[in-house]
């Protein structure tokens, strides 16, 4: 539990919303132009806490170059509550202009379940196929609920 102080100068519970934009603010740091995604976990880590609590859907992608270094996090496409329309093309573009040779999908659900949907495994399969023919590979694609869930260590995905 986080406490915070009042105008009293009492401590009492911080609410969801500060605890949560407080961890986006840590999270930007891990997110940072070079900053090294080492492990499934520290991506996880940082791209949950970009994700988490949103009340909409949001696409977005961690792009990374040959040794997995961050070059860009871009929020790329909103939605509804249940939906994200995502273009291709504008990812391509995105990736061709940060030049990355790797990109980590990520979206969440405001639901709050994380589970994979056959339309996220088959979106994830499409970009994948369609970001090789630049020499960018899809490393992960990781949905954001309660919990992170990664395609690949779920074994939706192969990488």
């Amino acid at each position: 539990m986080l406490y915070i102080k009042d105008n009293s100068g009492s401590y009492q519970p911080a609410p969801k919303e500060t605890i949560l934009a407080q961890a986006r603010r840590l999270s930007a740091s891990q997110l940072r132009r070079g900053a090294l995604i080492t492990s499934p976990l520290a991506a996880r880590e940082a791209v949950g806490l970009k994700l988490a609590g949103l009340d909409h859907e949001l696409f977005a992608c961690l792009f990374l170059d040959s040794r997995h270094h961050v070059l860009a996090w871009r929020e790329m496409f909103r939605g509804t509550v249940n939906r994200t329309a995502v273009h291709p093309r504008e990812l391509v573009r995105e990736a061709i202009d940060c030049n990355a040779s790797a990109v980590i999908l990520a979206h969440n659900h405001p639901s709050g379940c994380a589970d994979p949907s056959r339309e996220d495994v088959e979106l994830t399969r499409a970009l994948a196929d369609i970001l090789k023919v630049i020499d960018v590979r899809v490393i992960d694609h990781l949905i954001v609920g309660e919990e992170v869930v990664s395609l690949v260590e779920s074994g939706y995905f192969i990488a």
